[in-house]
């Protein structure tokens, strides 16, 4: 990649050696010839703030250059005091954080940032959020790189998670993967070839809006009968206090100590998990939606794997199987003969791992210096034209006639 001779090389790995940003290891174990030495990443030569959020908590850690988390503060969600407010809480905790790693300024490398709505990522804006009503065209990257003076990567909670996700957890090594986050919102983040896809606008993946019935309740976004209003976390928890209030008897709310106000989704998925009559029907229409949904995803993408939001785990094995079922019934079958189905690994740290890899991937990508010659001397679709006029006036090379199809 980098063209670099050996001789220069040498000298670069001793600086970076004298700098401690690299460190031995130990020789190798080859069996023939001079034993070399091998090097390692020094993780603790920087650190990584990661902020996530969303209408629950705000979560806040120093990672090492793994990434590794080192220090976590989390605390609930400031909704009571608007933009200002939240961001002067989301400053706070980046500060604690910082504080009982007890690192030096100096080696923080920069910041990431996981939004739950809509961002625009090139420009550090969040845009909105369906769940957080004052949250409109916050310049977040631009208020992080003021107050922390580091470089700050903003990217959407989905992706974040998408990203931790296939590098560290259930689809690890996935070239092809949907993610989806389910909580009050619903999102799916997309991998294609190992990238994010994005869309034009950078808004690609808003899976919970995508409208399911018509004429169906109403949802944040202003439309109707989305898949968020149908069975996001607000929609099923309702369900089942209603259905409490018409003379269910659910252990739902023995799980919520006798208080129908304290029932969420996530008690109703504890509940459908031990067997409870009225949970497992609300779940049943959950795993039937979110599989609908998720059907022509996999259609459209063809992804090697789906990754489940760690959090439908509550629910049991039997949820998963339930939503692979309809899946595998609904989509074609050439693009789920070999999908593979899975709940995320990384838990509640999935948003800040993401963040931080984020400010990673940056930090050490590698540009590509020498590009390939038909991006210098034009397009592909250039060389796949000259190619066919070669071909049509050069009769030598036409033994058979020119497949339309090619």
């Amino acid at each position: 990649m980098t063209h670099l001779r050996w001789s220069v090389i040498s000298p670069i790995v001793r600086e970076l050696l004298s700098e401690q940003k690299l460190l031995e290891v130990g020789p190798s174990s080859n069996p023939m010839g001079r034993k070399q030495t091998l090097l390692r990443l020094n993780e603790d030569h920087g650190f990584i703030l990661g902020v996530t959020f969303d209408p629950e908590t705000v979560s806040a850690a120093v990672t090492s250059l793994l990434p590794r988390i080192m220090t976590k503060v989390i605390e609930t969600t400031c909704l009571d005091r608007g933009v200002e407010g939240l961001v002067r809480q989301l400053f706070s905790c980046g500060h604690q954080a910082i504080q009982q790693a007890g690192i030096q300024r100096e080696k923080l490398l920069g910041t990431g940032v996981a939004d739950p709505g809509m961002v625009n990522a090139r420009e550090g804006i969040s845009i909105l959020s369906a769940n957080l009503g004052f949250w409109r065209d916050v310049p977040l990257r631009e208020l992080f790189e003021e107050e922390f003076g580091k470089p700050v990567i903003l990217e959407g909670s989905t992706r974040a998670q998408t990203l931790a996700e296939r590098v560290l957890g259930a689809g690890k090594g996935a070239k092809d993967m949907i993610y989806i986050e389910y909580g009050k919102g619903i999102g799916a983040g997309i991998t294609i070839e190992g990238r994010p896809f994005y869309g034009h606008d950078g808004i690609a993946g808003e899976f919970g809006h995508i409208p399911m019935i018509e004429n169906g309740p109403a949802c944040n976004c202003g439309s109707f009968g989305c898949l968020e209003a149908l069975v996001g976390l607000s929609a099923i928890d309702a369900r089942c206090r209603k259905a409490i209030q018409d003379g269910s008897n659910s252990c739902a709310l023995e799980i919520a100590n006798g208080d129908p106000g304290k029932i969420t989704g996530w008690t109703v998925l504890e509940a459908s998990k031990v067997g409870d009559k009225t949970c497992v029907a609300i779940v049943e229409e959950l795993a039937k939606y979110l599989g609908l949904g998720l059907s022509t995803l996999v259609n459209l993408f063809n992804p090697s794997i789906v990754v489940l939001d760690y959090r439908l785990g509550l629910g049991g094995e039997s949820l998963l199987d339930q939503i692979a079922r309809i899946v595998r019934k609904q989509a074609l079958g050439n693009a789920t003969a070999n999908l593979e189905f899975a709940c995320g690994t990384l838990g509640s740290d999935a948003g800040i791992l993401g963040a931080a890899l984020n400010v990673l991937e940056s930090i050490f990508e590698i540009p590509a210096l020498k590009p390939p010659r038909f991006m210098v001397e034009g397009s592909a679709i250039d060389a796949l034209a000259a190619n066919r006029r070669a071909w049509s006036e050069d009769s030598s090379l036409q033994p058979f006639a020119p497949n339309p199809l090619s």
